[in-house]
């Protein structure tokens, strides 16, 4: 991978809060997943589902789960994911890692299952803003918003819980402030 892959995805990569007006169609957003779905997760779980809130009618239905802060960046956003999680999902597993009866690891045992498609699902979320920017989109990821409406709202059906929201669409150019600093190596790691 060169430096400019590195800059898109990573090193000059802003988080959005304000969108152009293009759209993000659905064979975007097709591609989106057909890329993402392969960040790896233990034992091939994918617990994470993803709600596409692609209309201004889905966005004003998810506006009063909203904390005040994040209401105007996500009505002009083209697009606002949850990113949810299933779960029960080891009901999956049989096909997902058919090499072992991982469905009875998680089946008996809440607990572990809540935990498993908690840390999992986050870690397809974060593959969702990579793959997002490798195809040439923006990211505004969000955790400001009353989760219980929105598993109300958007998820009962079926079953899912919220996990966090992004938006996605064409940033506009330049950003409100600087980028913030980030820990050093020695702040943030361990070599054991």
């Amino acid at each position: 991978m060169d430096d400019t892959a590195l800059d898109i995805l990573f090193r000059t990569a802003r988080t959005k809060t304000a969108w152009t007006d293009q759209p993000v169609g659905d064979d975007v957003l097709q591609a989106l997943y057909e890329v993402l779905k392969f960040g790896p997760t233990s034992a091939n779980c994918s617990p994470a589902r993803f709600v596409f809130l692609r209309t201004p009618e889905a966005r004003e239905k998810l506006k009063p789960a909203l904390n005040p802060g994040n209401i105007d960046k996500t009505m002009t956003a083209p697009v606002t994911v949850i990113v949810a999680y299933d779960p029960q999902f080891y009901e999956k597993l049989p096909t997902l890692f058919p090499h072992a009866d991982a469905r009875s690891w998680f089946s008996g045992n809440p607990d572990l299952a809540d935990e498993t498609a908690t840390r999992n699902g986050t870690l397809q979320g974060a593959y969702l803003m990579i793959a997002a920017r490798a195809l040439g989109l923006d990211c505004g990821p969000m955790s400001g918003f009353d989760r219980h409406k929105v598993d109300q709202l958007f998820l009962s059906d079926q079953g899912w819980r919220s996990n966090f929201l992004v938006n996605l669409g064409h940033g506009v150019a330049g950003d409100p402030f600087e980028r913030s600093p980030r820990l050093s190596f020695d702040e943030a790691c361990v070599l054991a």
